[in-house]
């Protein structure tokens, strides 16, 4: 179900520089709303498109979304405050599928991909969680992530904090001495392409959620189409609709 709604901001918090944790109430989205799933939101201002945001949580008639300002129009989110409306649509999209069966999962984020692997991590048992980021100033949600998980490494790029180097690698060398059988997946190209290969090479099923830009949100204007490949054959996908999330065989990750 997805639909548009004019929500008030009832929690705001600046989390890292330039990172922003909001809530606000939709008792409709938050009974709907899926792991994995996004919500687009009207920013305001000149400002025509709409901007495609991760659900981070939702509950209770509650629904908490984290985005990083990198252009104008989140620039012009952040300056909302609480009590102000925000436009949004919602949710959106195809989320990560939570099976009975899976006994020993891995949760894999870098960046801002953290952000919606919280509410999945919540809603599975005994996960093992790796977050991967720049350096020590861009860490956030270690200690959520750690409450709801049986484990939660942490890594950065330039080794400041926790793992020093590549999540992905940090994963790869636990898989070595455990056993896994299903990735869940979220963060840059350059990590998901790592995870990809690590999964596929060892035979554990991989689930990756796809950051794209978009356009329209509903999978009418083509602007987020990517490459993937089922049964064999190669097509075209759209990430809002048929997506975000995937099977990383589904999927061709081109540089």
């Amino acid at each position: 179900m997805k639909k548009q709604e004019v929500c008030k901001l009832i929690k705001k918090r600046e989390i890292a520089d330039g990172i922003f944790d909001f809530t606000i109430e939709s008792a409709d989205i938050a009974a709907a709303a899926q792991c994995g799933q996004f919500l687009h939101i009207a920013c305001g201002g000149y400002t025509f498109l709409r901007r495609p945001i991760s659900i981070c949580d939702a509950s209770n008639g509650e629904v908490r979304f984290i985005f990083e300002v990198k252009g104008e129009g989140t620039k012009l989110l952040a300056k909302k405050e609480i009590g102000d409306e925000i436009d949004v649509v919602g949710p959106l999209g195809h989320g990560f599928e939570i099976k009975g069966n899976v006994r020993k999962p891995i949760v894999i984020g870098g960046g801002i991909g953290v952000f919606p692997l919280y509410k999945l991590t919540k809603q599975l048992t005994n996960a093992t969680v790796f977050l991967g980021f720049r350096n020590k100033s861009r860490v956030v949600m270690e200690d959520e992530f750690d409450a709801v998980s049986s484990m939660t490494i942490v890594g950065t790029d330039d080794g400041s904090y926790g793992y020093n180097g590549y999540i992905a690698s940090a994963m790869e060398g636990y898989l070595n001495l455990n056993e896994c059988d299903m990735i869940y997946s979220c963060g840059p190209m350059p990590m998901l392409r790592a995870v990809k290969k690590i999964a596929e090479e060892r035979g554990i099923p991989c689930q990756i959620s796809l950051e794209q830009r978009m356009g329209c949100g509903i999978g009418a204007c083509l602007a987020c189409a990517c490459e993937t490949k089922k049964d064999g054959t190669e097509r075209y996908a759209k990430v809002c609709a048929n997506g975000p999330v995937f099977y990383s065989e589904e999927v061709t990750l081109n540089d």
